[in-house]
């Protein structure tokens, strides 16, 4: 098992699909003009467009575009956001990524006995809706809150809030989105771990983990009290929550490969919302690209 874990840990993350890999994971997912002239370029080259300004975090306007015969960019850049945003608005990347996830599951890549949760905050440079100022980071940003299984996979979509909420109370929104990529995978999550740090360390939260079936596995705040708590002792394994840095913290670190996404620059939070979310599923790629 160590070693499967670890072959999976250190599989290239891809940043650029060829026409096979994008027709096999990606096409079937996203939605198509259905009226109309056809598009200039093709979706396949559209999209790896839209990879190479996540991963390089170049402006749009500055996107390398290929000439055309006359020696004219073949598409503008405009166009190419457009159709992103046309994909993120319809719901094609979430598809995309939930697919992503049942590749694993079919192909015995999904680990799913222990799931790590955690979150983390991306500063806002330029402002925009669902932004809060982080005391910790001591700066403006957003905060999401991903699960990964013990091979790193990402395997639910995230939860975006202001910097400045507190990850205690978005355990319920996170475990809402788990339950529904449990439900498309037909995936039993009954018996599952949840990992989860001292930030989430609270009555409801373990009620809520117990009420679908899973296991908490919160490390408990220390509360400096005069006598013991009285009743059972809480349920804690510090070999799972230590496991948390080879998963949960590394698919963070993982993230950062793509430059788009280091800081935000986007005004829209569903905007910076869909790139996370191609990045989080060219994660889970990485086994089949």
């Amino acid at each position: 098992m160590a070693a499967d874990l670890k072959n999976c840990l250190y599989n290239r993350i891809p940043t650029k699909l060829t026409e096979k890999q994008f027709e096999e994971f990606f096409l079937p997912h996203l939605s198509k003009p259905k009226k109309g002239p056809p598009p200039k370029i093709s979706l396949f080259k559209t999209f790896n467009y839209i990879l190479h300004f996540i991963y390089t975090g170049v402006q749009w306007k500055v996107l390398p575009i290929d000439k055309d015969e006359n020696n004219r960019s073949e598409i503008h850049y405009t166009r190419i956001f457009c159709k992103y945003h046309q994909w993120n608005e319809d719901g094609s990347l979430v598809t995309a990524f939930k697919n992503s996830v049942l590749h694993l599951k079919n192909n015995d890549l999904l680990e799913p006995s222990i799931l790590h949760g955690d979150g983390t905050c991306t500063v806002a440079k330029k402002g925009g809706d669902n932004i809060g100022r982080n005391g910790h980071r001591h700066h403006k940003g957003d905060k999401i809150v991903a699960i990964t299984d013990r091979k790193g996979n990402v395997v639910s979509p995230f939860v975006t809030a202001p910097g400045n909420r507190n990850e205690t109370v978005l355990l319920k929104d996170t475990l809402l989105h788990l339950k529904r990529v449990a439900k498309f995978i037909d995936l039993d999550l009954r018996g599952t771990v949840m990992s989860l740090d001292s930030g989430y360390d609270s009555v409801a939260n373990r009620k809520l983990i117990f009420n679908r079936g899973m296991i908490p596995n919160i490390k408990e705040i220390e509360r400096y009290r005069l006598s013991a708590k009285r009743g059972r002792k809480r349920i804690y394994n510090s070999d799972i929550f230590e496991e948390r840095f080879e998963t949960v913290e590394r698919t963070f670190a993982w993230e950062d490969k793509f430059k788009r996404l280091l800081i935000r620059f986007e005004r829209k939070s569903i905007n910076h919302f869909g790139l996370k979310l191609i990045a989080y599923t060219l994660i889970n790629l990485r086994h089949f690209c």
